[in-house]
C-alpha cells in the first residue's frame, strides 16, 4: 500500500525525525501544519489546525494513515476528537497515536488530555496504534536546568527519559506497519532519580552544586512517589541515556 500518510505535528520535535524516516520507506507524507512550509517532492505541507478544526477535510483527502503528533498544553482532546470525525469522514484506514506514559493514573491535567485523547482513537470504528512514549530528554532539559538554579530536589521524582530517535523510529515502524492497538510502551534505558539528573546536568556543565531535597505535597506528589508516571516492566526500552544526550 503506498496511499498518503498524513502527519500532524509533523514539524516539531518528533515530527522532524520521523517524516524522513516514512519519505525515505517511499511513502508520500502530508504535513498538516498551522503555518505550512514549502513542500518538496514526496513530502508535502498543508495548513490546517486539529485543536481549532480547520483544513481537516482537505488534509485527508486521500489519506491511509494518521500519525497524530501534534500536541500543547492545552486542547490535545479535543484535537483528538476532531481529528477522529475528520478520519471517519474520509475514510481513512489506520490512526497512530502518540501519547503519554501514565496517561490513565496521574492526576494532572495533560496526563488527563492524553487519556481522553486515547478514548477517541479507542471508539472511532477505525483501526488504531496508540505508543505510550516518556519524557524526551529535550522536555526535560527545562525541569532540570531550572531545578539546578534553583538548587532543589523534588524526593521521589524520578523520570525514565528517552532519545527522540529512539521514538521516532518506533513511531515510523509503527505507522508503516499493521493496525496494533495499544503497544508497549516506550521509556529510556534507565530510570533516573530527578537529583541524580540534575547532578548529571551540572557535571556536564563543569558545576557542582548541592539540592535541598523537598516533598511534593498531594495527589500528584504522590503520584510521583508511587512511579504512576513511569513504565511497566514490559515496557521497550531505548538505547540513548541520559549522559548520552548530554554529552552529544
Amino acid at each position: 500500500m503506498n496511499t498518503t500518510i498524513l502527519v500532524t505535528g509533523g514539524t516539531g520535535t518528533i515530527g522532524r525525525r520521523t517524516v524522513p524516516l516514512l519519505h525515505a520507506a517511499g511513502r508520500p507524507v502530508r504535513i498538516l501544519t498551522r503555518h505550512p512550509k514549502t513542500s518538496e517532492p514526496g513530502i508535502e505541507h498543508v495548513a490546517g489546525d486539529t485543536v481549532r478544526d480547520r483544513g481537516l477535510d482537505e488534509a485527508l483527502d486521500g489519506v491511509g494513515t494518521v500519525l497524530h503528533l501534534a500536541g500543547g498544553a492545552k486542547g490535545d482532546d479535543v484535537a483528538a476528537r476532531n481529528l477522529v470525525a475528520a478520519a471517519q469522514r474520509a475514510g481513512v484506514g489506520h490512526l497512530v497515536l502518540i501519547s503519554v506514559i501514565g496517561a490513565d493514573r496521574m492526576p494532572i491535567g495533560y496526563f488527563r488530555m492524553k487519556a481522553a485523547a486515547e478514548q477517541a482513537f479507542e471508539t472511532s470504528g477505525i483501526p488504531f496504534t496508540i505508543l505510550r512514549v516518556a519524557q524526551l530528554h529535550e522536555f526535560a532539559v527545562p525541569i532540570v536546568k531550572s531545578l539546578s538554579g534553583m538548587r532543589i530536589a523534588p524526593r521521589g521524582l524520578r523520570f525514565e527519559s528517552v532519545g527522540v530517535d529512539d521514538v521516532a523510529a518506533r513511531l515510523a515502524e509503527l505507522t508503516l506497519g499493521e493496525p496494533a492497538g495499544r503497544v508497549a510502551d516506550l521509556a529510556g534505558p534507565e530510570v533516573r532519580d530527578i537529583a541524580d539528573m540534575v547532578r548529571s546536568f551540572d557535571a556536564a556543565r563543569g558545576t557542582t552544586r548541592r539540592s535541598l531535597g523537598i516533598r511534593i505535597p498531594g495527589a500528584v506528589g504522590r503520584a510521583y512517589r508511587a512511579g504512576d508516571n513511569l513504565a511497566a516492566d514490559a515496557a521497550t526500552r531505548g538505547t540513548v541515556t541520559w549522559e548520552d544526550f548530554l554529552a552529544a
